[in-house]
């Protein structure tokens, strides 16, 4: 009986101290690691991949999308739709953002697609819409947008409704409208574009882009100078 409950107790004993010994190492001295290495090698990453403006105020992460929108002219209507705000490089639609209905006391981000199919009428209609409304807002005085100078990313939401970035068609596209909506020249516009261009990751994975948070902060330091 002794030697039972003796053996019993050396078990528990030996249970407890693998335990505290895990807790230690895979709770306490790993993420501190982890951390450590990637505040170091990784910070900007690790913390986000804030974008700051010029005063060093952080104005969001470079990894999620964001609009840019008028106020509404009734704050009270949830019907009222969104109008961009015409001086500043609008991003890809986000169609396949929903309401949220989990918990209706926040106003949580719902990412994701419309998962419509590319003859669904709605879907259609959707695209047809803006591309419209895409020529018309970005058609100024001395410069006509084609319906075939509409690239797909300007009419069309992502897979997650997020996406930070354009393509260097959508944003060559609307750079006279910005350039004649903040009183700036075209050709200053144009360069601050190029200068946000980014090429393929590696060379040869994903395509040619422009993150339009980068390009909006730089723009709205460009209009302070």
């Amino acid at each position: 009986m002794n030697t039972s409950v003796g053996n019993t107790a050396r078990l528990i004993g030996a249970g407890l101290r693998a335990l505290l010994v895990l807790t230690v190492l895979c709770g306490v001295l790993y993420p501190l690691a982890v951390t450590g290495i990637a505040q170091v090698a990784f910070r900007d990453r690790a913390n986000g991949s804030e974008i700051k403006d010029s005063e060093g105020t952080v104005v969001g992460s470079s990894l999620i999308g964001q609009t840019y929108n008028l106020p509404k002219t009734d704050p009270d209507d949830p019907e009222e739709a969104a109008r961009p705000d015409l001086k500043w490089f609008q991003p890809r639609p986000s169609n396949g953002l929903g309401a949220n209905s989990v918990n209706t006391q926040y106003a949580l981000i719902l990412s994701g697609a419309t998962n419509k199919a590319a003859d669904n009428p709605e879907l259609v209609k959707l695209v047809e819409d803006a591309k419209a409304a895409v020529i018309a807002d970005n058609t100024t005085a001395g410069h006509t947008v084609r319906p075939q100078d509409v690239p797909a990313d300007a009419v069309t939401s992502s897979g997650s409704g997020l996406d930070p970035n354009i393509s260097p068609a959508y944003a060559e596209l609307q750079v006279h409208r910005v350039a004649e909506q903040n009183g700036l020249d075209v050709q200053q516009v144009e360069k601050l574009v190029q200068q946000h261009t980014e090429g393929r990751t590696l060379g040869f994975m994903g395509e040619p882009r422009v993150n339009v948070l980068r390009l909006n902060t730089d723009l709205k330091a460009l209009n302070r100078s």
